[in-house]
């Protein structure tokens, strides 16, 4: 049975409230209501009775409360840090895109692992990411899809800006970024283009938002990861679209150059998804909380 459920029941019976119980929990309380409903559902009785102010327990829920309180505030104390801020043993499940999961999540999840959170990360599509989230595989997933329905919740955490770039060599060619701003998709209809797959996601995002169309060209190099994809486009394969918080220290050193800079550069959003209700679990609403805070930077 789900820790998260139990705690807050808990809550609710020494609360003998389900408002009062979410402000403990920091939950809603439609979220309390529906972890209630769902307990009573397992347990094919119901646990509370609706006043007109707050709620009193069955016969079985204050039997309930009776038998499993100590053992939930006893797993509790092992999953919440202690005095000193540290964990006990919980580890966070996290999942998301590699690229940005290792040069931007892991990092900033570092000081939460100094003080005694372990991780364990998977990768994967959103939906296999979703489906992982729902079934209990993943605690966290950060993903560029909001899901739907109601199981999984999602918090917007960033913006990822996509620049069209390319090796100095190509953009001489080329004449520059003032040529693409002039001609527009056509100044680069003739160039090879360095992809992540056949269906070219991220030069076909990019052409929609900035030429308002469609690339003419089909993939010359197609490799399934961001990092491969800036190591090919840097050594003059051809021309691409990258992330900025992939490409910047290459567009710095002058690796890469940008070959337009539009006004309003195309946008991507990363969310941070977890199963409604699930940030109760103190290690996993530290590191939600943490994340969001980082992100202001990013």
């Amino acid at each position: 049975m789900d820790l998260a459920l139990l705690r807050t029941f808990v809550t609710v019976h020494r609360a003998g409230s389900f408002t009062r119980a979410a402000a403990l929990l920091g939950l809603s309380q439609p979220a309390v209501t529906s972890q209630i409903r769902a307990l009573e559902r397992q347990l094919g009785r119901p646990l509370f009775l609706r006043q007109a102010r707050g709620v009193r327990p069955t016969t079985t829920g204050d039997e309930l409360a009776h038998r499993i309180g100590p053992h939930v505030d006893a797993l509790l104390a092992i999953t919440e840090p202690g005095p000193d801020g540290h964990w006990t043993g919980r580890s966070l499940h996290l999942a998301g895109p590699p690229e940005f999961t290792g040069l931007r999540v892991l990092p900033a999840l570092a000081p939460l692992v100094a003080q005694g959170l372990t991780l364990r990360t998977a990768h994967g599509t959103a939906e296999e990411l979703f489906d992982g989230l729902a079934a209990g595989h993943h605690d966290l997933a950060v993903t560029t899809a909001r899901p739907r329905g109601r199981l999984l919740t999602a918090t917007p955490l960033c913006d990822e800006e996509h620049v069209l770039v390319a090796a100095p060599r190509w953009a001489a060619r080329l004449g520059g970024a003032a040529v693409v701003r002039d001609q527009g998709a056509r100044a680069l209809e003739d160039l090879p283009v360095v992809e992540v797959h056949e269906s070219l996601p991220f030069v076909s995002r990019y052409w929609a938002a900035v030429f308002d169309g469609k690339p003419a060209a089909t993939a010359t190099v197609v490799v399934p990861d961001l990092r491969a994809a800036l190591s090919c486009i840097a050594a003059g394969a051809g021309i691409g679209v990258l992330p900025r918080y992939l490409c910047g220290d290459a567009l710095d050193t002058g690796e890469l150059v940008a070959l337009l800079d539009p006004p309003v550069p195309p946008l991507r959003t990363y969310f941070l998804v977890v199963r409604t209700g699930a940030p109760a679990h103190p290690h996993l609403a530290r590191a939600h909380e943490w994340l969001l805070r980082a992100a202001v930077s990013w």
